[in-house]
């Protein structure tokens, strides 16, 4: 596949970026008061959140590893 590097570097850098930031969120997700009740269990934030940083992960892998390949 061919793109002209400045977008392989795009994709490469907002993959990368993903990897970095979206980890960091999630320390601060599963330390917030609101993702575990009274009892310990998991709440609705603490799900949503897990999935909004699994998907964003995926994506920022997939587009880190394209920008990547194309860049190569």
């Amino acid at each position: 596949m061919e793109l002209p590097v400045v977008w392989s570097v795009v994709l490469l850098v907002a993959g990368v970026w993903n990897l970095v930031v979206w980890p960091r969120f999630w320390q601060r997700v599963s330390a917030d008061p609101r993702a575990r009740d009274a009892d310990g269990r998991v709440t609705r934030f603490f799900t949503v959140h897990l999935v909004l940083v699994a998907v964003s992960l995926a994506l920022g892998t997939a587009v880190g590893v394209l920008g990547l390949i194309t860049l190569l």
